[in-house]
């Protein structure tokens, strides 16, 4: 993956389908001296709806944000588009949930650590104990909030305050094994990703990789999604697969499977955080590199 330069910046933007949303971006990049060194664009015809994404790296060396925006609304308004500006330099503040399971949360921190996903991690939440020490290591505080049927929503507002107090642009279920309520969904609406294995036929419950041993699956995969409150079943953002055979037992679909889930869920972070995705309708663009 190759990194973006700290000088370059990212701009968003979306608008109802017509002609001339390209030429309009492009054509003030090049007019206010900005290189554009990536773009991205796509237009659903279903949702009637155009996406654009570029990079850039302005000539100007006192590149002025509120310059850039006060003279492209000129322009943006007679397109009705909607548009962001962010440095590719900014690190997002990611609070990641987990319960028991490890590789999703060693993963992402091996990465933050190595340079591979360019975010801040502030703050582990947990309803179990268990991964404190790998916290420690990391110099991450770590709060284990327990979880009951009686105190959920009690629960559940603790871990909304220590995202407000901790400034957290985006929250990471990184196996945390919990149903999230209405109330908890909706507050982090487009905030939030959540990872889990996608097994056909879909098995529930306690010990999924075993029910999918049983039944003889030939596949075993992964979906990071947002969250909502339609559970597993929120905008999709990546998705892994990797196939299986009769050779392969329980303890073997496990480790293929928390592969999987790790890099799909590091992808779906970093498009992210990379401003690579966008919400149309319930699905998702995504402007992979």
């Amino acid at each position: 993956m190759t990194k973006m330069k700290s000088d370059t910046w990212v701009f968003t933007g979306s608008c109802p389908s017509q002609l001339g949303t390209v030429d309009v971006v492009t054509r003030f990049m090049a007019e206010s001296g900005n290189y554009v060194d990536e773009i991205h664009s796509f237009d659903d015809r279903v949702q009637r709806q155009f996406f654009l994404r570029i990079e850039f790296t302005p000539n100007d060396s006192e590149f002025s944000v509120e310059q850039f925006n006060a003279e492209f609304a000129k322009r943006a308004t007679l397109f009705d588009m909607k548009w962001d500006l962010s440095p590719s330099s900014k690190k997002e503040r990611v609070a990641i949930l987990v319960s028991k399971f490890d590789h999703c949360l060693n993963d992402l921190l091996f990465r933050v650590r190595t340079g591979q996903l360019h975010i801040e991690v502030p703050v582990i939440i947990s309803n179990h104990p268990d991964l404190e020490p790998l916290a420690k290591w990391h110099n991450i505080p770590y709060y284990h909030l327990p979880i009951t049927p009686d105190t959920k929503l009690a629960q559940e507002q603790q871990i909304l305050a220590l995202l407000k107090d901790y400034d957290i642009d985006l929250t990471v279920l990184a196996r945390y094994m919990q149903v999230l309520s209405p109330d908890m969904c909706r507050q982090l609406d487009g905030k939030a990703i959540n990872i889990h294995h996608s097994l056909l036929p879909g098995f529930k419950g306690a010990r999924p990789y075993h029910q999918a041993w049983e039944k003889g699956v030939k596949m075993v995969g992964a979906t990071a999604h947002y969250v909502n409150n339609d559970l597993d079943e929120g905008p999709i953002i990546t998705q892994g697969i990797q196939p299986v055979d009769h050779a392969h037992y329980p303890e073997d679909l496990i480790s293929k499977g928390q592969d999987i889930e790790r890099i799909t869920l590091f992808n779906a972070v970093r498009y992210h955080v990379e401003k690579r995705v966008f919400l149309s309708g319930k699905r998702t663009v995504v402007f992979s590199n």
